[in-house]
C-alpha cells in the first residue's frame, strides 16, 4: 500500500476510533461533594460538613432518586431513641430542569447517643423529568425532625452538583410542564379546527364531491328540458 493510502487509511479508522469513544460516552456523571451545612438547632446553630453523594437510576418514566451522607451533621442534647428522628431533604434541580425535588427516608434504627454528630440514612424519591436534556443534581436544605422540634441545616458554601443525568421527559410532558393526566394542550371540545394536509384534502373531497352533484344536476336539467322541447313540437 503507498504512502498516501496508508495515511488516509490510518486517518479513517482514527476517526471511527473516536466516534466510538463519543457514542460510549456516559449518559451521567457523578461525584461525591462536600457540603457545609449551617443548622438552626432548638439549641442554637451548628455547623457540620459531610460529602454528600446522589444517585439516580432508570424506573419506569422517571427515576429512583437516592441522596447519601458519608458523615453525621448536627447533634442532640439527648439520647435520640429508635424512631425517634425523621430526615427529609430537597436536591435542586439545574441545567435542563429547575425548581427542586424531595427525598425523604426511614427514622433512625438505632439509638443516636446525645452530643454526637446525627448520621443521616440515605434519603429517596422519584423525580419524573419535564423536559429532555442534561440535568444536575445538588444538595438542598436537610430537615431533622426529633422529640417535636425541628433542625434546618442549610448548605452555605454553594456546593456544585452530585449528579449530572441525561434524562428523557416523559410521553405527554412538554416545555410548559407535565399535566397530572399525562395530556398536553386544550381539550378536543375547545380545540380550534384543525389546518393540516388531512383536512385539506377533506376540504377538498368535499368540493369535489358537491361540484360532481352540481354537474350530475345540470345534466339531469338539460335533459328533461330537451325532453319537453321535443314533446311540445
Amino acid at each position: 500500500m503507498s504512502h498516501p493510502k496508508r495515511t488516509a487509511a490510518l486517518a479513517s479508522v482514527a476517526a471511527l476510533a473516536g466516534s466510538a469513544v463519543l457514542m460510549a460516552a456516559p449518559a451521567a456523571r457523578a461525584e461525591v461533594v462536600n457540603v457545609n451545612y449551617q443548622c438552626k438547632t432548638p439549641i442554637g446553630d451548628k455547623s457540620a460538613v459531610s460529602p454528600i453523594d446522589i444517585k439516580g437510576v432508570k424506573s419506569g418514566s422517571g427515576y429512583r432518586m437516592t441522596m447519601s451522607w458519608q458523615k453525621g451533621v448536627s447533634s442532640s442534647p439527648v439520647d435520640l431513641g429508635k424512631g425517634a428522628m425523621n430526615p427529609s431533604a430537597t436536591i435542586k434541580l439545574g441545567g435542563a430542569d429547575s425548581g427542586t425535588m424531595s427525598v425523604t427516608g426511614p427514622a433512625n434504627q438505632a439509638v443516636v447517643p446525645a452530643n454526637t454528630p446525627i448520621k443521616i440514612n440515605d434519603l429517596t424519591g422519584t423525580y419524573t423529568p419535564k423536559k429532555s436534556g442534561k440535568v444536575t443534581f445538588t444538595a438542598g436544605v436537610l430537615t431533622i425532625k426529633a422529640l417535636g422540634t425541628t433542625t434546618t441545616c442549610t448548605p452555605t458554601n454553594s456546593p456544585g452538583a452530585s449528579l449530572t443525568l441525561d434524562v428523557t421527559a416523559a410521553s405527554g410532558s412538554s416545555s410548559g410542564g407535565a399535566r397530572s393526566d399525562g395530556g398536553s394542550g386544550s381539550d378536543s371540545a375547545d380545540a380550534l379546527p384543525q389546518t393540516g394536509p388531512e383536512d385539506s384534502a377533506i376540504a377538498l373531497g368535499t368540493l369535489g364531491g358537491t361540484v360532481l352533484l352540481a354537474g350530475a344536476a345540470g345534466t339531469l336539467w338539460l335533459t328533461r328540458r330537451n325532453q319537453a322541447a321535443r314533446v311540445r313540437r
